[in-house]
């Protein structure tokens, strides 16, 4: 008798293909077979009217630590995730030194907007190596994990502080290059490394891999190199703002050294700057020209964000405007309702020098959130241009007064001003391209103030019953083959006989993601953005259920990847 069979489903195979009326039986934690099955399950699941797929997998997640206290990898799991990659941006949990455990835990509160209590409060940190760090997640995971071996542990590891500010000696390179071959031994999928000046430490410095010279990045890709079922993640200033040729010329030489395709996140698309997008995409057709593999990753929707004037957000990213928003807060008060230091930064914003960051300043969009104030208790909900209409105020001047009636804590929900059909055409024209991968979540990251992690749901209704950009079979194949063909997963990505049984069961006429809330189920108290799954009936992870009846179960039947032993080499040049 077979463990489960799934019957009267359209099955979609993750290849593109047309999708089949059938039955799907699975024994073993494994595909036993597709079309017509006439032995009974243990379990069946009637998926008439549903589709069967296989699960979905996120390229780009930070749930480093939300899996110890989380293993579901919640949501993502109920949005029919079964795989999800970490470690990405150079920034991982281990290794670790003693004592070390505070600085990393400031650093990803900074860059990654992990809750200080929840690190605190929801790991031991008593790992070292990252040999231990996956151990400790082995065998207690919802979801299928693998996990990159950050630059920026590595180097904290072997040149303690002096990693930020210096450059390494040849033997502290030497060290380096041996930790991080000790670390994809374990079963690290590959490195991922950031030179991006977004990216500043708990202190407010720059990240240590920020101070890494291109020799050594290049010398730490070739370790990579060394090791089968490897792979490189890279966040750098070009990600934001367009490729200069010493980027290139990096990316390219840090691909052609690890003999591996190089990710970087995240593209993103705006009709009203066109050139950037296809310059960056150009930066990928030149990287292949030259024997080298660039993947930019792109999100197909566009995730909702909140900001605030009182903590470290996006808005800081602006150019000029991190000098005043990190002002203790009555002198940032004093410089925001200054009329010359207005004007400043409304100009700065707007300016070429903003990059990507040029998104956030649909001033009159901004609708608002939470208010703390008598002035403010109207005007939840509404939007900042409303609001103006009625003072006859201009949109900037009247966002700034109404933080500034919260001393700051006003919680704003920016419109994104690229939400237009010109950047719709031109995001499914960057789809169809070889050099792009649908993902960027960073599901696990930043978690009071995005929820990145519905984007699989989200993008399914939106192709079955919204825009319309790809076809069922197309997004299918964009959620799950293509991301596990360039990570190289070994036999998950298609629903195929005798591949893992990562399956997920969906009602086509509802699939969507929920509306985005915030609870408060965060070790140490803290709150984060959550959004259910609309229309996701099962979601099965190696054979079991981890979604039914679109509620998570308690079972973890997740596989920890290692590199060579779940991955297969996918070489370029």
């Amino acid at each position: 008798m077979l463990d489960l069979v799934i019957r009267n489903g359209t099955i979609v195979d993750g290849t593109g293909s047309p999708g089949l009326a059938g039955d799907l039986a699975i024994t073993g934690g494994r595909i036993a077979a597709i079309g017509e099955v006439a032995e009974s399950g243990r379990n069946e699941i009637d998926a008439t009217g549903q589709v069967v797929c296989p699960g979905f997998v996120d390229p780009h997640t930070h749930y480093d630590a939300q899996l110890f206290w989380d293993p579901a990898a919640s949501p993502s799991n109920l949005h029919g995730v079964t795989t999800v990659i970490g470690g990405n941006c150079g920034f991982t949990l281990a290794p670790l030194n003693p004592g070390d455990a505070p600085y990393l835990q400031r650093m990803m509160a900074k860059v990654e907007g992990m809750p200080l209590s929840a690190l605190e409060a929801g790991l031991d940190w008593s790992w070292r190596t990252f040999g231990d760090y996956l151990a400790r997640l082995d065998g207690n995971l919802g979801v299928n994990a693998g996990f990159l071996v950050g630059h920026c542990a590595v180097r904290r590891v072997v040149m303690g502080a002096e990693a930020t500010g210096n450059e390494a000696d040849p033997d502290q390179l030497e060290a380096m290059k041996s930790l991080l071959a000790e670390g994809i031994s374990a079963g690290g999928l590959g490195f991922s490394t950031s030179l991006s000046y977004t990216h500043n430490d708990g202190d407010g410095a720059p990240v240590a891999s920020r101070f890494a010279s291109n020799d050594e990045v290049i010398a730490l890709c070739s370790v990579v190199a060394q090791h089968e079922g490897t792979t490189l993640e890279y966040v750098t200033d070009g990600c934001m703002q367009g490729f200069t040729e010493e980027e290139l010329d990096l990316m390219v030489a840090m691909s052609r050294a690890a003999r591996r395709p190089l990710n970087w996140n995240v593209l993103t698309i705006d009709s009203a700057d066109p050139d950037r997008y296809r310059a960056q995409l150009g930066a990928s057709v030149r990287a292949a020209e030259r024997g080298a593999r660039v993947v930019a990753l792109t999100m197909p929707v566009l995730v909702g964000m909140n900001m605030s004037f009182l903590n470290y957000c996006a808005l800081n990213m602006l150019p000029d405007w991190g000098e005043v928003l990190g002002l203790p807060v009555p002198e940032r008060m004093a410089r925001l309702a200054d009329p010359q230091t207005r004007a400043h930064l409304a100009e700065r914003a707007a300016s070429p020098d903003a990059g990507v960051f040029t998104r956030l300043t649909g001033w009159g969009g901004y609708r608002i959130g939470d208010t703390f104030s008598s002035a403010n208790e109207e005007m939840t909900g509404r939007t900042v241009a409303d609001i103006a209409s009625e003072r006859g105020t201009g949109h900037f001047d009247t966002l700034l007064d109404i933080v500034l009636s919260d001393e700051l804590r006003t919680v704003l929900w920016p419109a994104p001003t690229d939400d237009d059909d010109e950047s719709w055409r031109l995001r499914a024209e960057a789809w169809q391209s070889e050099h792009t991968l649908i993902g960027g979540s960073d599901a696990g990251a930043h978690l009071d103030r995005m929820c990145g992690a519905p984007y699989t749901t989200a993008f399914l209704g939106d192709c079955l019953r919204g825009r319309k950009l790809a076809s069922l079979e197309t997004a299918i194949s964009m959620l799950t083959d293509a991301p596990a063909r360039l990570f190289g997963l070994r036999e998950r990505g298609r629903i195929e006989q005798g591949w893992h049984a990562d399956v997920v069961v969906f009602d086509p006429g509802t699939v969507d993601s929920g509306a985005m809330r915030m609870v408060e189920d965060l070790p140490g108290g803290s709150p984060r953005l959550f959004a259910d799954a609309v229309g996701v009936n099962h979601v099965l992870v190696n054979g079991q259920s981890i979604v039914s009846g679109g509620r998570a179960t308690e079972a973890r039947p997740g596989t920890l990847l290692r590199s060579g032993r779940d991955t297969d080499t996918v070489l370029v040049g």
